[in-house]
């Protein structure tokens, strides 16, 4: 894996560009805003950065990340995503996301919802238990005493 694409470039998409390119790896880094307002997160990540749309985030991923709210889970791109690992660090807020009826009766998960919308995808949960500035400020090399686990 060369390229981590990030649909959603938020705290925790911010958060994991800024660890995936300090551990040698090429981010490609999207919002539902559009690529410019990505502007100075990609200048301060320096040239294993680019900002692009959500579609070109998920064609460049060699793994993807989407971290967008879960009421935004269907504007994920299904087909450049097939056959791709999709880590997902959603959570359900109601009052963010509106209520959804299988996730309050329990029918379903908030991963479960995406990993419908993207068939073809291997849908991970992830990240959904840690806050991102832990995220920022924990991590360790491996075999180290203090680390971190999820």
């Amino acid at each position: 894996m060369t390229t981590l694409g990030l649909i959603g470039s938020g705290y925790i998409g911010g958060t994991l560009a800024r660890l995936a390119v300090d551990a040698g790896f090429d981010v490609v880094l999207s919002n539902s805003r559009g690529p410019e307002t990505l502007r100075d997160l990609v200048d301060e990540l320096g040239p294993r950065a680019r900002a692009a749309t959500p579609l070109e985030a998920a064609q460049a991923g060699d793994l993807v990340v989407v971290s967008v709210p879960l009421k935004a889970y269907t504007a994920v791109p299904p087909e450049p995503l097939a056959g791709k690992v999709v880590m997902d660090t959603n959570n359900y807020y109601p009052q963010r996301d509106g209520q959804i009826a299988e996730l309050d009766s329990g029918a379903t998960t908030s991963s479960e919802l995406l990993q419908r919308h993207l068939p073809q995808a291997r849908v991970v949960k992830v990240f959904n238990n840690i806050n991102y500035r832990h995220l920022r400020t924990l991590p360790r090399p491996a075999g180290a005493a203090d680390r971190s686990a999820l």
